[in-house]
């Protein structure tokens, strides 16, 4: 039977078994870097989810060279008048927020038990008079006597050891009937000096107790054509405060207007719990626009009044920002490169909602907002700078790139 199969060249399988190798190389390369791309991304999403986000601001300038603090207004001179002898009130003539002047009667007091220990008391001082004088009378006699060697030197000085007896009997008399009429002087309950009532805490038929444990006023009288405006300024502020230095403050009962006031004196003591030094403003009050008892806002003057150097310049913070750690207060800094810098700041002025930094931080620095409090120096963060107004896209910093 003839051979029909035909006869294979070795040569053309040599090229299929090569061409074979060759896919089956192709199909194993693309599929381990199809593996190796997958896993970079995956490293890549891992890391990137790694990053913490956080929002971050600029700071702002501050005031430069002006101290603002929260003050109180108090009475130039201010007088509880109390009562001092006991009894019933008898009338008042004066009311709160009348005028009056020094020595006026603001109220008067029945009081028939002093009236009645002083006519005791002058009756009494009239008996010590009378027997003062016969004492006298019969001094002078045994002393003629006992010239004459008609009694002994013994009775005559009986009599005049007598006569001073009686002498000191009277003065004590006359020592008690002018107490009792200085008691009842004090029926009359009269002003200080001249001011404003400020208050009235009695009335008809009250009764009156001068010796009790703890008395209360029966009228207040305020002297309020000038005032007094006491500030506590902050221990880091006090080596700038200095006597003559201005200073202007507004309250809230007269919105829109501004008041003058100059520093007269400072405590040069820091408080311990507060830790500030209470400085006194005074104020001319000559108009009676303002109040004692009001609250003031208080704007010193740090740039004036003789001071040897301005305040330092602050930058202004959310009060947010702020970080509390063992080492004290602190903010968080973000650099170019998205890494962050624990920063330990001093604290100037606290507005509430923002903080007014002494030093610490630069004006060009990015500041994180609501930082976490696991937050460290040294962390990676992608950092989302606030909403330009032209532009509603927010960018990020850093090493991250740029975020909506």
């Amino acid at each position: 039977m003839p051979d029909t199969l035909p006869k294979t060249d070795p040569r053309r399988l040599r090229r299929l078994a090569l061409v074979g190798a060759a896919g089956f190389a192709l199909i194993l390369a693309t599929g381990a870097a199809a593996r190796f791309m997958s896993g970079k991304d995956l490293a890549a999403a891992s890391q990137d989810a790694g990053v913490v986000t956080v929002s971050v601001v600029r700071p702002t300038a501050g005031e430069d060279g002006a101290l603002v603090l929260p003050g109180r207004l108090q009475a130039w001179n201010q007088a509880p008048v109390y009562a001092r002898t006991d009894g019933y009130l008898r009338r008042w003539y004066v009311d709160i927020g009348q005028p009056v002047k020094a020595g006026q009667v603001l109220a008067e007091i029945d009081a028939p038990e002093v009236d009645q220990q002083l006519v005791a008391a002058r009756a009494a001082l009239a008996t010590a008079s009378a027997q003062r004088d016969l004492a006298a009378v019969g001094a002078a006699r045994w002393k003629r006597l006992v010239s004459e060697n008609a009694v002994s030197q013994q009775e005559a000085d009986e009599k005049q050891g007598d006569l001073a007896a009686r002498e000191a009997m009277r003065n004590e008399a006359a020592a008690n009937v002018r107490r009792l009429e200085s008691l009842a002087a004090f029926k009359r309950i009269v002003a200080p000096f001249d001011g404003v009532v400020t208050s009235r805490d009695t009335d008809l038929g009250a009764l009156i107790s001068a010796g009790g444990g703890a008395p209360s006023p029966l009228f207040t009288v305020s002297d309020t054509r000038r005032l007094r405006l006491y500030v506590s300024v902050p221990q880091s502020m006090a080596a700038s405060i200095r006597p003559g230095m201005t200073a202007s403050f507004a309250t809230p009962d007269q919105p829109g207007q501004s008041f003058q006031a100059r520093l007269v004196r400072a405590a040069d003591a820091v408080d311990a719990q507060s830790g500030a030094m209470l400085v006194q403003l005074e104020v001319d009050n000559a108009a009676g626009l303002l109040k004692p008892g009001a609250y003031a806002q208080v704007s010193l003057d740090l740039g004036k009044g003789g001071l040897a150097q301005a305040a330092p310049a602050t930058l202004r913070v959310p009060a947010n920002t702020l970080l509390f750690r063992k080492e004290g207060t602190a903010i968080a800094v973000v650099d170019n490169n998205g890494k962050v810098h624990i920063r330990k700041v001093t604290i100037a002025k606290d507005h509430g909602s923002e903080l007014e930094l002494a030093g610490g931080l630069a004006a060009n620095e990015w500041v994180v907002s609501s930082p976490p409090d696991a937050i460290a120096d040294g962390d990676s963060v992608r950092a989302i700078q606030p909403k330009p107004a032209q532009n509603k896209t927010a960018q990020a910093v850093g090493g991250a790139g740029a975020r909506g």
